[in-house]
């Protein structure tokens, strides 16, 4: 799940991020509970899920829409 979450967090940096984002914190939660062996990629997995959600509300703050896009 550790990995799971670093790999959907780094992944929701580009796309999908307001769903990818609270899936890598959940993941990375419920691994870093279940006491997981990959202790840092559960950490940067929750990292990256927050930094999703930051870059969503900056860039749809930037546009004043509910949605952003690379194009503008």
């Amino acid at each position: 799940m550790a990995v799971a979450s670093f790999v959907l967090g780094l992944l929701g940096l580009l796309v999908l991020n307001l769903f990818l984002g609270p899936v890598a914190i959940v993941l990375a939660s419920i691994a870093l509970l279940r006491g997981t062996g990959r202790k840092g990629r559960a950490v940067l997995g929750l990292g990256l899920g927050v930094a999703d959600l930051v870059v969503l509300g900056v860039l749809m703050s930037m546009d004043n829409t509910v949605s952003w896009g690379l194009a503008g």
